[in-house]
């Protein structure tokens, strides 16, 4: 009998590594070749164990006592279990689904004991995969919360480490011990926890989905159950949902959490170094590539906490209040030291080991809406340094779509930051700055293959150049009388911003007639009308002591003016789209009229 059960765990335990570690080592023209291996012998320790395979049903000795009996049920389950395992992995999905049922319905008597719980568990996270991936959310949501629930029932009536799966086949000698057993489990139910933050993501219950996120992410951390890389890309993620909600404390910790785990995973090779393995120079780029990410998700944070501080801070035409931040300033003292002690108790990640590398993170920026040019350009400047970080892996050649974005980036930084800029002329440069890096990449662009992104590059240009116009004839007006060369500058940026709206008007053409389309596609309906209404404006602004000149802009002026009426009065969406610029519009089709006359008048 003991040789009997010797071969029985040997067989086991050959199972298990040809499945494990044997199969990294498969040919990439047999992929599945030890994974089959390991299924044979799975069956062999199935008829060793003396498992009817047809039903997969057993008469329990009644002489048996129950301990006994829930042994039995709990070896003759993870054989299953890891027989559903095997086919799910080589792509079987319907087989490895009947193994796994045939185990849950083996310890459905006694799935709350001490030998089975963990194995039940297991079977059911894999039945919940197995059903997500064939779309099935819902059946895979109840397995999983099935096997939740179970956990928690286990926990508060038992509590004691349950027996792992793969124990049941070692001897005595090699038995886990009760930490062991524990931290096992816990990885156990962590993957169910991890499994749940997906379906839920999928059924768009997305606080529910960052929950188990964040509990997933801080017992992988508890009970040392993480790729470092992965972890921290998660994290990462994770303090996107928080970013969208506001909790830009919660993002922060996230993000900083984010850096120092991917800091675990490893020296990084010099590029030489790597050149000679070319294993090594994969996990190289894949390190490389994570980092950028990572680092473009702290630029989304330092730009959304600058956009919010905008929108807090602006009056009714777009510029700073200094009334209201006065108030916010002085409310802000009050309140923030408690806020922040109350909320960060829900929120740290890790023990004390990592918590102060986390910490040292935290304090490089703020959590708080910065709320003047001092603290914004703080932020601002944590932001350029992680789009540097970010450039160096999405260089132009390789990633021109990932590039494009990170420059972009860079450009609302700019001009969020230029909000806080009270010096019209230092906002100017700020703005300058975004055309430097924007215009020769919008010039180099192919618009047949990347359409969109060139349009998005005409508009955004477009803007900035009509932005710094209107900051030049602010500057302009200031003067008891405007020189030549501030009228060159604010015609010159005029004429650069309708070249830009112009070639975005231009791209929405039709390729083969070249007429502009009778009807705009929605995704295009407000920035083409906002393009012809700024046209409109800037030829309404260009300075010449012309007076014929002078008329003629008045009329290119109104018949883009008039364009937009006319269409508006056809497209209701188009009136929802353009409701302000659109009073504006026929304010100046009923007075340009008059002053093109008086005008006329002058010239004979």
């Amino acid at each position: 009998m003991a040789d009997h059960w010797r071969r029985v765990c040997d067989t086991y335990q050959r199972a298990i590594a040809a499945s494990e570690v044997e199969s990294k080592d498969d040919p990439e023209n047999e992929p599945y070749r030890s994974k089959y291996r390991a299924r044979e012998l799975l069956r062999e320790v199935r008829a060793l164990l003396g498992a009817e395979e047809e039903s997969g049903e057993r008469q329990e000795d009644e002489a048996q006592d129950e301990d006994t009996q829930s042994m039995l049920a709990a070896r003759r389950a993870v054989i299953e279990y890891r027989l559903g395992v095997n086919h799910t992995e080589t792509e079987e999905m319907s087989a490895g689904e009947e193994h796994l049922v045939k185990g849950t319905r083996l310890l459905e008597r006694y799935r709350l004991s001490h030998d089975c719980v963990s194995t039940y568990i297991q079977a059911q996270n894999n039945l919940g995969i197995l059903w997500a991936e064939r779309g099935e959310i819902i059946i895979g949501q109840k397995y999983l919360e099935s096997a939740e629930s179970l956990y928690l029932q286990y926990m508060k009536k038992i509590g004691k480490p349950p027996v792992d799966p793969d124990e049941h086949f070692k001897p005595e000698e090699q038995k886990l011990t009760e930490q062991e057993r524990s931290k096992r489990f816990e990885r156990v139910y962590t993957h169910t926890m991890y499994y749940l933050a997906q379906v839920y993501k999928h059924l768009k219950q997305d606080e529910k989905s960052a929950q188990y996120c964040h509990t997933t992410l801080q017992r992988q951390l508890e009970y040392d159950g993480y790729n470092p890389v992965e972890w921290a890309i998660n994290a990462a993620t994770l303090s996107q949902y928080y970013l969208g909600k506001q909790c830009y404390m919660e993002s922060r910790h996230c993000l900083a959490a984010a850096n120092v785990i991917f800091s675990k995973a490893g020296q990084t090779p010099s590029p030489e170094a790597a050149k000679e393995d070319e294993a090594e120079q994969e996990r190289l780029d894949q390190l490389r590539q994570k980092r950028a990410q990572i680092a473009r998700c702290w630029v989304k944070y330092c730009i959304n906490l600058l956009q919010d501080a905008r929108k807090k801070l602006e009056d009714n035409i777009g510029e700073l209040d200094v009334e209201l931040q006065g108030e916010l300033k002085a409310k802000r003292r009050k309140e923030e030291d408690e806020n922040e002690k109350g909320r960060k108790k829900a929120v740290l990640f890790g023990s004390s080991d990592i918590y102060d590398s986390i910490l040292a993170v935290e304090e490089k920026v703020v959590c708080s809406l910065p709320l003047d040019f001092k603290e914004a350009r703080e932020v601002f400047l944590v932001g350029q340094n992680y789009i540097n970080e970010a450039k160096e892996y999405f260089q132009l050649d390789g990633h021109v779509t990932d590039h494009i974005e990170v420059i972009q980036d860079h450009s609302v930084l700019f001009k969020v930051l230029a909000f806080f800029e009270e010096d019209y002329e230092r906002r100017c440069k700020m703005h300058k700055r975004r055309i430097d890096m924007l215009e020769p990449l919008c010039m180099e662009l192919n618009p047949q293959y990347y359409l969109l992104i060139c349009r998005q590059l005409q508009f955004e240009l477009a803007d900035t150049y009509y932005e710094m116009m209107d900051l030049k004839v602010a500057i302009g007006n200031k003067l008891d009388e405007m020189d030549s060369h501030t009228i060159k500058k604010i015609n010159s940026l005029s004429q650069s911003a309708i070249k830009f709206y112009e070639m975005f008007l231009d791209s929405l053409r039709n390729p083969s007639d070249k007429k502009f389309p009778e009807k705009l596609q929605e995704d295009v309906l407000r920035p083409a009308l906002v393009a012809k209404f700024h046209i409109a404006r800037l030829y309404g602004k260009l300075i010449s002591s012309d007076l014929k000149k002078q008329l003629e802009n008045m009329q290119t002026s109104l018949n883009y003016y008039t364009f937009l009426v006319e269409y508006c009065a056809n497209d209701e969406e188009a009136v929802k789209s353009v409701e302000t610029e659109l009073e504006l519009t026929r304010a100046m089709v009923a007075l340009l009229p008059a002053r093109m006359e008086t005008l006329r008048a002058q010239l004979t």
